[in-house]
């Protein structure tokens, strides 16, 4: 598994998760969120609000928690649709944009060091252009979420 962050101004890095991890609360908070944390400041200061989807380690009481002590702003749990993957950059085009570039790979990786190596540099192909695209089109799928009452809207677009 992998986790990413991208905004108007660039895009994060990729972060691994250790294999044979789970993604809980606790791996969530003590292993990605704080990378997570340092690319938004890289990338944005100090002011940027940070949002993510409903996954269990992200709603979580501990992350929650841990993100109202060291984020300037977020979308807490309660505020976030239900159902919205949709709402996310990340689900709506780049993990489909990666996956595309990687389904045009010949010879696909054969252990799990070449499929980070092919990851890293599908990652930094990624076009900025089309990141803003996508985060430009939010106001459009919030609009649609909220027509369909928080429910999955994708198909309305």
């Amino acid at each position: 598994m992998v986790s990413a962050g991208v905004c108007l101004q660039g895009k994060g890095l990729l972060h691994f998760v250790q294999e044979k991890s789970k993604v809980n609360a606790d791996y969530y908070v003590n292993e990605l969120q704080p990378k997570l944390m340092d690319d938004c400041h890289h990338l944005l200061g100090q002011h940027f609000i940070f949002q993510q989807d409903g996954a269990p380690a992200h709603a979580a009481k501990l992350t929650q928690q841990w993100l109202a002590a060291h984020c300037p702003d977020f979308i807490d749990k309660d505020a976030w649709p239900p159902n919205s993957p949709d709402l996310n950059p990340l689900d709506y085009h780049v993990w489909g944009w990666m996956l595309d570039k990687f389904n045009c790979l010949n010879p696909h990786p054969k252990n799990i060091p070449e499929l980070k190596t092919m990851l890293l540099m599908i990652w930094d192909k990624l076009p900025q252009k089309a990141i803003r695209k996508s985060i430009i089109s939010f106001r459009k799928r919030l609009r649609a979420c909220i027509n369909a009452k928080s429910g999955h809207f994708e198909y309305k677009l």
